[in-house]
C-alpha cells in the first residue's frame, strides 16, 4: 500500500504546512506549475517525488520533469499532466491518447479547480487537486490524499486551507 499526496499549482508557494502532509505520505504526485524549483527540492528531501512541468514552469523545471509522466504503482496504471481537461472535454493534447489507451487513473492540474470524477466510458478516475499555492483565482488551497493498494483507490481525502 502507497499513501500519496496529490498537489498542483504551487506557482512557487510551500509552507510548513504543506510539508507536514508531505511528512506523512509515502509518495509526493506534483501535477505541475511547480513555479521555484525551491518547492520540489524540499519535496525531494523529504520523500519521493513524481512531477510534470506546467505551462508557468520555465526550462530549468521542463529539463527536470516531464511533461507527461505515466507509470504503474500497486497495480494502477497513472498517468500525470498539467493540462489535461476532464472527462468529456479532454484538452486536445491528451484526447487521442486517453480514448486509445486510458489509464485507470488520469491526474491533471491547471484549472485551479478540485475535482474527482469517474470517467465510466473509459473506465478511469479523474483527479484535479486544484492548487495549494496563494496565486490565481482561488479563494480556498487545496490537495488531495489517497492510497494505492493492490489495484485499488481507497481512502480519498480533501485537504483544504484558507487562502493567504
Amino acid at each position: 500500500m502507497k499513501k500519496i499526496l496529490l498537489l498542483s499549482d504551487t506557482h512557487s508557494y510551500i509552507d510548513d504546512t504543506i510539508l507536514k502532509h508531505v511528512k506523512q505520505a509515502d509518495e509526493v504526485w506534483h501535477a505541475g506549475d511547480i513555479g521555484d524549483l525551491n518547492v520540489t527540492d524540499q519535496i525531494k528531501q523529504l520523500k519521493p517525488l513524481r512531477a510534470v512541468w506546467g505551462n508557468i514552469d520555465n526550462d530549468k523545471a521542463r529539463a527536470e520533469f516531464p511533461e507527461h509522466n505515466r507509470f504503474t504503482i500497486e497495480g494502477v496504471d497513472v498517468w500525470i499532466t498539467h493540462i489535461g481537461g476532464y472527462p468529456n472535454r479532454y484538452n486536445i493534447r491528451v484526447r487521442d491518447e486517453i480514448e486509445a489507451n486510458p489509464p485507470k487513473l488520469f491526474i491533471c492540474g491547471h484549472s485551479h479547480i478540485l475535482k474527482v470524477m469517474p470517467d465510466k466510458k473509459l473506465g478511469l478516475l479523474h483527479m484535479n487537486p486544484g492548487a495549494i499555492g496563494i496565486h490565481g483565482f482561488h479563494n480556498v488551497r487545496t490537495m488531495l490524499r489517497f492510497t494505492i493498494d493492490n489495484g485499488k483507490i481507497d481512502h480519498l481525502e480533501v485537504i483544504e486551507y484558507p487562502r493567504k
